[in-house]
């Protein structure tokens, strides 16, 4: 019995069965894949000159043709023909050996044993590193790792893609790329520094040290509440509402040049129904800008309506003081011309 062909043994056992119907074989419905695949080479190899010119075979007559020029198949047939007379030898020592019949029964088995491992061990080890799928050439191996990494980015990309994370990003983006987001930050950034000077930290309490996670009291301080109910929490804060929002809100509403240019129908353009901004924006950063300079830097009281204590408390707990205040107005003019320029 040969070892297999390797083109047989590589073909799925479907591929097989149509095989075996196609050259006539009989008697193979019973048959494990293996023993199907002995049987057809027996029997190809029989009819040799029949099949011989089948296009169909070639790749398995290339592959006999190469098992039988190999000089490694010589040396392996070679040692199978050795370990048979070496398994005759010790079963001829064994029966000769005057024995009672007792033994004899009892070493049966065992001769049996030994003499089906030594015939047949070799053509199993054969058999199966026949069957060990290994890579053709280098250029298999690149191609698999290829295909391997292309399955990965795909996959990832599946994955962004469901995750949701780009439409996120282009509503976040769209929804901060606007004036009123710029004006927005630049008064929280303001009004964060103004609260912890009218509306400063109190103790509240403490929270304790935890061992297993290795922390230690954490004392917890809430902003005051009781100043609200006081002056020295209204009056600095009337005073930057004053100059920094109200005054500013009503110049923008009244010199509003966003309204008069949408009120005025272009060549070409329909009338606007409504202004973009009730409130211009460049007004707006103007006319703030204006009044903390005089306010907070030339320490213009109007008459004494403006207390000195206030401005003093605004100028050092804003960031930067007045200048502070004037670079914010800056940032969100510059910004509702460039949004005008780029809407023309």
């Amino acid at each position: 019995m040969s070892g297999g062909n390797p083109w047989l043994q590589r073909q799925r056992k479907s591929d097989l069965i149509d095989l075996a119907e196609r050259v006539g074989l009989e008697d193979y419905d019973d048959l494990l894949k293996i023993e199907l695949e002995q049987k057809l080479d027996d029997y190809l190899s029989q009819n040799s000159a029949r099949f011989s010119n089948d296009p169909t075979l070639a790749a398995y007559w290339n592959s006999r043709a190469r098992i039988t020029g190999s000089p490694v198949k010589k040396e392996i047939v070679e040692g199978l023909k050795v370990a048979r007379r070496r398994a005759t030898r010790v079963v001829e020592e064994i029966v000769a050996d005057p024995a009672s019949s007792d033994s004899d029964s009892a070493l049966s088995p065992v001769v049996s044993q030994v003499t089906n491992t030594l015939m047949q061990t070799p053509g199993r080890a054969l058999s199966l590193a026949q069957r060990i799928p290994l890579p053709a050439t280098p250029a298999d191996v690149v191609s698999a790792v290829d295909r391997s990494t292309v399955a990965i980015r795909q996959r990832a990309s599946s994955l962004y893609e469901e995750s949701g994370i780009e439409e996120t990003t282009s509503r976040v983006r769209s929804g901060l790329s606007t004036v009123r987001s710029i004006f927005l930050v630049v008064q929280l950034f303001e009004a964060y520094f103004l609260r912890q000077e009218v509306l400063s930290d109190r103790y509240a309490f403490t929270i304790p040290a935890i061992s297993w996670l290795h922390t230690h009291d954490y004392p917890v301080h809430l902003p005051d509440m009781f100043l609200l109910l006081t002056s020295s929490f209204w009056g600095p804060v009337l005073l930057y509402l004053t100059t920094s929002c109200v005054l500013p809100a009503l110049a923008g509403y009244f010199f509003n040049l966003s309204a008069a240019n949408h009120q005025q129908a272009g060549r070409g353009r329909p009338r606007a129904a409504q202004p973009e901004y009730e409130v211009d924006p460049l007004t707006f950063s103007i006319v703030k800008a204006l009044l903390t300079f005089v306010v907070y830097n030339q320490g213009v009281t109007f008459g004494g309506l403006v207390s000195e204590l206030s401005v003093a408390r605004i100028n050092s707990a804003l960031y930067g003081g007045w200048k502070g205040v004037v670079t914010g107005s800056a940032i969100v003019g510059v910004t509702a011309f460039y949004d005008a320029v780029l809407k023309k």
